[in-house]
């Protein structure tokens, strides 16, 4: 029969995602992650398996709480161009607020061009969020909210560059006007044409 965890799944893969979060996978020990959660190297083996094996399940969690979660919020309450304006402004808050970048952003220049496995992760988590951003467009340019042009698949693209960009620019150069204004920029080739009928 099973041994019952003696601990609390919940804040200990809390503690080891804020630490991969703040120091870099490479940089973060199996004995800085025991003392982050509270636990003996040997618990985090039998627990978790491997520091791959817990990096991999605390960034498909953060993906799941911040990016996962986001997207469903907006397209079931958001109409298609004010959920990607939405989108983005969250973005810019977020990248604002916390130093510690995206995790997700993080890891793909860390860690993805060495590990296939988390490799795979983050390209389908990219994949959702372009897909989103996609089905926004579609939306969007269905209902004349967005621009007919460019190709909705081409502006789901851009936008996924430009979250990705954001994030690594905050980094670096956490300037409010410059985030802001490079998503206002972004934001205004979606919307239509003024012609005389919309003046």
């Amino acid at each position: 029969m099973a041994r019952a965890r003696e601990f609390d799944d919940t804040k200990v893969l809390d503690a080891a995602t804020d630490l991969f979060w703040r120091q870099g996978y490479a940089a973060t020990s199996v004995r800085d992650l025991g003392e982050a959660m509270g636990l003996v190297p040997a618990s985090i083996y039998n627990a978790f398996g491997s520091k791959h094996a817990l990096f991999a399940l605390c960034l498909d969690r953060y993906l799941d709480r911040n990016m996962r979660e986001r997207i469903e919020r907006l397209e079931a309450r958001q109409t298609p161009r004010v959920a990607i304006e939405t989108f983005l402004n969250e973005i810019v808050a977020r990248s604002l607020a916390d130093p510690r970048g995206c995790l997700l952003v993080n890891s793909a220049l860390e860690v993805a061009p060495h590990d296939a496995e988390v490799g795979a992760v983050i390209a389908a988590r990219l994949d959702e969020l372009e897909g989103f951003f996609h089905r926004c467009v579609l939306a969007g340019q269905r209902n004349g909210s967005i621009a007919a042009a460019p190709r909705a698949r081409d502006l789901a693209r851009l936008l996924l560059t430009t979250v990705m960009g954001l994030r690594v620019l905050a980094r670096s150069k956490p300037e409010p006007a410059l985030l802001r204004g490079a998503a206002r920029q972004v934001l205004a080739l979606l919307d239509p044409p003024v012609t005389e009928q919309t003046k």
